[in-house]
């Protein structure tokens, strides 16, 4: 598979203006994996090396499919497997804006591929152990927040810090959690134990 006949035949099929390509609807014959790969870092690396072109990721990512714990990238005619470390995106910015119809705070996070994701639905955000590499001794349970089609994002470590900073503490026994308010819900940021 080569990554530049991918790119021609995803011409015109994403923009900023556009809406995402129907991806759900594609279903190509699978053409093998190629060596690409989402590291935790949230980079794309093709062959060894960085995409550095912010354009080409952004393309790619528009046309990123889940199938139960493998990902690929297709298009109406091939679909191509690639690698991911842990979750395609990375949640590297966030802000509160206030919604025009309900007036309620509603946190807004931007990936590192551009995507901007409302906390509006109380199933947006789960608490999940992120992969060894990047765990801490006690495994504990960090945000993780989906940002389309079953497409997930892990909270850049100071994102996470400083959402932490915003939120409020429960103590309930001898547990501690830690959650924000977006768009009227409740989320859990993550708990301690004393």
């Amino acid at each position: 598979m080569d990554l530049t006949r991918f790119q021609q035949q995803l011409k015109g099929t994403s923009s900023k203006t556009r809406p995402l390509p129907p991806v759900e609807q594609w279903n190509p014959d699978f053409c093998g994996n190629i060596n690409l790969t989402i590291a935790l870092d949230g980079r794309w690396v093709y062959e060894g090396s960085p995409i550095g072109r912010a354009s080409l990721v952004q393309l790619f990512a528009s046309v990123l499919k889940r199938e139960e714990d493998s990902y690929f990238l297709v298009t109406p005619v091939e679909k191509v497997g690639i690698t991911v470390e842990d979750t395609p995106f990375l949640i590297t910015q966030w802000n509160i804006a206030k919604d025009e119809k309900t007036g309620c705070d509603i946190y807004v996070f931007t990936t590192q591929t551009g995507d901007e994701v409302r906390l509006e639905k109380v199933d947006q955000l789960e608490l999940r152990v992120p992969p060894k590499a990047i765990q801490d001794p006690q495994a504990t349970p960090i945000p993780y927040v989906c940002v389309r089609r079953n497409l997930w994002a892990r909270l850049h470590q100071n994102v996470y810090y400083q959402l932490l900073e915003q939120a409020t503490e429960q103590q309930s026994g001898s547990d501690t959690s830690f959650y924000i308010t977006s768009n009227n819900h409740t989320f859990v940021l993550g708990k301690i134990s004393q």
